[in-house]
């Protein structure tokens, strides 16, 4: 059994997606293995709102460097969850506008 907090991992903190505030759109970086009904039931858990849709994205590894070393960034998991009409907005992100 999977617990919510083991599924959202933390919330993607970037222009574009506190552009998507305003839709009731939200980021979050999520678990490798999570299903978008996993993500859904999660979000609505932990943040008491009702889910609309939820969009999954898995991020590849990009090529780094540091002088002479070089490795990979990891690979992680991204979804964009947007929430119903009639929802509440998540509180947590009111004080980052």
């Amino acid at each position: 059994m999977k617990f919510a907090q083991d599924i959202i991992l933390k919330p993607i903190i970037t222009e574009k997606s506190m552009d998507g505030i305003s839709s009731k759109r939200y980021t979050f970086k999520v678990a490798q293995d999570a299903t978008k009904p996993e993500i859904a039931k999660a979000v609505e858990e932990l943040f008491g709102v009702k889910v609309a849709k939820v969009n999954t994205i898995n991020m590849k590894k990009k090529p780094k460097r540091l002088g002479y070393h070089f490795g990979y960034t990891a690979e992680w998991k991204k979804a964009i969850v947007t929430l119903d009409a009639s929802s509440k907005e998540i509180e947590f992100f009111n004080g980052l506008n």
